[in-house]
């Protein structure tokens, strides 16, 4: 008997590492390298219960007129 069964492509939610919590506020951001050469673009989800940042990368950008 073999199981046909497939596996979800849903996608799961982000779970905080360090509370284990599911909720998160979202923010995009953009970090400058030190000298202000480059700019990398990301995704930020801070954990509303104890407020640890996930950054997820999303390219770096030559457009940098902050």
């Amino acid at each position: 008997m073999t199981d046909d069964t497939e596996p979800s492509t849903a996608p799961t939610k982000p779970r905080c590492p360090l509370c284990g919590h599911e909720e998160f506020q979202h923010e995009k951001g953009k970090i400058d390298s030190q000298w202000g050469m480059t700019a990398h673009r990301v995704d930020m989800l801070v954990c509303l219960r104890c407020g640890n940042l996930l950054l997820f990368y999303e390219g770096n950008t030559i457009f940098d007129f902050d």
